[in-house]
């Protein structure tokens, strides 16, 4: 078995990018036909997504880990105070901290040959 290569900085930015989007977008940018609990689907893969990238792109494991639960956190605190129309929901940051688990640890796993 072998180590996966770094895919270097730009996958992660995506991420990053695209969970400013799906966090901070406003209320009225949101979809409203998702079902009940899709929601919680998106934050799952959404910080699944930033730690497996953010580690791909070679972050120390503990610094991402840190940093995503604060993003987590911060993220749905950040939901109640700016004018976004968006209600902040403390299973989201829940929600939040697994999936970031569950990157890191998809992203310990060695590539297949």
């Amino acid at each position: 078995m072998t180590s996966r290569a770094p895919a270097g900085p730009l996958p992660f930015a995506a991420v990053v990018l695209a969970s400013l989007f799906v966090l901070f977008a406003p209320a009225s940018a949101t979809p409203s036909t998702l079902p009940p609990g899709a929601d919680k689907f998106v934050h799952l893969a959404l910080f699944a997504a930033l730690a497996w990238t953010g580690r791909r792109a070679g972050l120390p494991v503990v610094a991402l880990a840190v940093g995503l639960l604060a993003y987590a956190a911060g993220s749905e605190l950040l939901q109640g105070v700016l004018a976004l129309g968006r209600t902040p929901d403390p299973l989201d940051a829940v929600v939040d901290v697994v999936g970031a688990a569950l990157g890191l640890v998809a992203a310990r796993r060695p590539a297949r040959r």
